[in-house]
C-alpha cells in the first residue's frame, strides 16, 4: 500500500522521473497522490493506480547519477573562472550577496550548501510558493542583497492547453507577483538581479514581471540546481561586464529549453589594496 513518503515513478510515463508521495486524497472517489520531483522542481499528481514503488536500490542508483551529472556540471563551472594571478596579487574579489527563496525546504538546503561550496555569501528562506509575493518586500528589507532567487515547485495543469494564461500554471502567478513586488522594492535591474520560476514555468510572463533570468521558456522541466548555476555566473562576473546569456545558459543542467534571461550586468566587485591581514 502506497503512502506519503514513498518514492515512486509513473507507468504511464515509463516510469522516467522519481517523486515522492507528498499528499494522498480523494478526487470523484479516485485516489490521488501529489508528486514532489526529488530533483526536479516538479509538483505532479497522478492516481495511486499509475504508480510505482521504487525499492531502496534503485534510488540510490538515481540519485548517484543526478549527484555526478551535477558534480562534473560544477567542476567545469569552477575551473573556466578567469582569474589572473597577478591581478589577484593586488586585487580583492566581492562576489554578488546572494538571497535565496524557495517554496521547498530540502532543495533550498541544498542549494545553500552548493553556494557555499562556490565561494558565494548566500541565504536561504523557506517560503512557500503562495506566501512568497506576501513577504518578499519586508524579506527584501531585512536582508539586502545583489540577487535574488524566487523559486520552489510549478507546473502546467493536467487539462489545460492555453500556455499564456498564468491560469494553466501551478504556481507561476505566485513567482510573477513576487518580481512585481521586488520591483516595487528595487526598479534597476542591475541594481537587484532576480531569478525566478521552477518546471514548466510561464517564462514569458516572468520576465515581463521584471526578471533578469526565469524558467521555463519551452515549459520544460527544470533542475533543482539549475538557479544556482545561473546565480554562480552573474555572481562571478565582473560589475563593468555583461553576462554571456549563451554561457550563462550552458552552465546549466537544463539548458535553453528550460531557462532564459536578458542582458544583465555581472555583480563582481574588486577591491584595492589587499590587506596583509
Amino acid at each position: 500500500m502506497l503512502k506519503v513518503g514513498d518514492i515512486v515513478a509513473r507507468k504511464s510515463h515509463k516510469q522516467d522521473l522519481f517523486f515522492r508521495i507528498e499528499q494522498i486524497m480523494s478526487v470523484k472517489g479516485e485516489r490521488i497522490a501529489i508528486l514532489k520531483g526529488i530533483n526536479l522542481r516538479l509538483i505532479a499528481d497522478a492516481p495511486l493506480q499509475d504508480l510505482v514503488e521504487k525499492e531502496p536500490s534503485e534510488v540510490a542508483h538515481y540519485q548517484r547519477e543526478d549527484y555526478q551529472d551535477i558534480y562534473n556540471k560544477l567542476k567545469i563551472v569552477v575551473n573556466q573562472r578567469k582569474y589572473v594571478p597577478e591581478v589577484q596579487d593586488e586585487f580583492y574579489e566581492i562576489p554578488g550577496r546572494v538571497l535565496h527563496l524557495d517554496g521547498d525546504e530540502e532543495y533550498l538546503s541544498q542549494c545553500i550548501k552548493t553556494y557555499q561550496q562556490l565561494g558565494l555569501d548566500a541565504k536561504g528562506i523557506c517560503i512557500s510558493e503562495g506566501e512568497q509575493p506576501k513577504k518578499i518586500r519586508q524579506v527584501l528589507q531585512e536582508n539586502p542583497t545583489d540577487i535574488v532567487v524566487l523559486t520552489g515547485h510549478d507546473g502546467f495543469l493536467k487539462g489545460k492547453k492555453d500556455f499564456k494564461s498564468l491560469d494553466s500554471y501551478r504556481s507561476s502567478r505566485f513567482f510573477v507577483q513576487s518580481v512585481l513586488e521586488a520591483r516595487r522594492f528595487q526598479p534597476n535591474r542591475d541594481a537587484l538581479v532576480i531569478f525566478a520560476g521552477a518546471c514548466q514555468s510561464n517564462y514569458e510572463a516572468i520576465i515581463r514581471a521584471g526578471a533578469n533570468f526565469a524558467s521555463s521558456p519551452k515549459r520544460t522541466l527544470i533542475h533543482a540546481f539549475d538557479p544556482v548555476f545561473i546565480v554562480e555566473r552573474i555572481a562571478f562576473t565582473p560589475i563593468d561586464q555583461m553576462v554571456s546569456l549563451k554561457e550563462i545558459i550552458q552552465h546549466t543542467v537544463t539548458g535553453t529549453d528550460g531557462l532564459g534571461g536578458i542582458e544583465t550586468r555581472g555583480q563582481l566587485r574588486k577591491g584595492y589594496p589587499r590587506s596583509p591581514y
